[in-house]
């Protein structure tokens, strides 16, 4: 919540606090208005759902707009995300990314989660910490990027290269694809190298958003 109020691209729509959430929030830094609207827990609960944890809080927002590829002329390590539907994956990609300093996500226009309040609670404040790049076409988007100097990795378990001798360059845009799918045949094409992680266990493939943790502390190491 704290985070989403920092955001100064973040239009707030409608903001709903007990007086206890609101001294907690204050009392994180967060700008709350003079007047807010009177609510008790009984009443979010009747909103949200009995089973929703809101801790006295909740706030609708309007979507964050979409940046475009050019806005990563500068960026170092971005991620990007080949049909990745999962909100709770695509959550907790986000979190990492921002815990490794990547400065962008980048999803198509379709076959990626909207911005709900699932995907914003598993991201955990770090939807408002990293810029979100829509693009109408993968492929093509990921030959701007190789124009714009990023080493493009795809990371897939039948990859043939292993992925800690993968980095290189200056700027990497790691590349992963949806659970059972994975990279598609064009995304594939257009990487500089398709890379696996070497795992000497039983099972040979992780959970996407695992395999995002361990390819950003790897590209982050490479970048210093």
């Amino acid at each position: 919540m704290a985070a989403v109020l920092a955001n100064p691209r973040r239009k707030v729509l409608r903001l709903l606090v007990t007086l206890n959430a609101a001294q907690r929030l204050r009392d994180d830094g967060a700008t709350l208005p003079d007047e807010l609207e009177d609510i008790t827990p009984h009443d979010l609960d009747k909103l949200l759902g009995s089973e929703a944890v809101h801790q006295g809080a909740a706030v609708q927002v309007a979507p964050l707009e979409p940046l475009s590829l050019d806005s990563l002329e500068h960026a170092r390590l971005i991620v990007v995300l080949d049909q990745v539907t999962d909100p709770h994956n695509v959550g907790a990609i986000l979190r990492s990314a921002v815990a490794f300093g990547a400065e962008a996500l980048v999803t198509t226009g379709r076959h990626a989660p909207a911005e709900t309040g699932v995907l914003a609670k598993a991201a955990s404040g770090a939807l408002e910490s990293i810029t979100m790049v829509e693009v109408p076409n993968l492929a093509r988007a990921l030959t701007e990027l190789g124009e714009l100097g990023f080493t493009r990795i795809g990371l897939d378990s039948e990859g043939t290269a292993v992925l800690e001798d993968s980095m290189g360059g200056d700027k990497i845009a790691l590349v992963l694809g949806a659970e059972g799918k994975g990279l598609r045949r064009l995304s594939r094409d257009k990487c500089d190298v398709v890379a696996r992680l070497d795992m000497p266990g039983p099972i040979k493939s992780l959970n996407v958003s695992n395999a995002a943790v361990l390819s950003l502390y790897l590209a982050r190491r490479h970048l210093g």
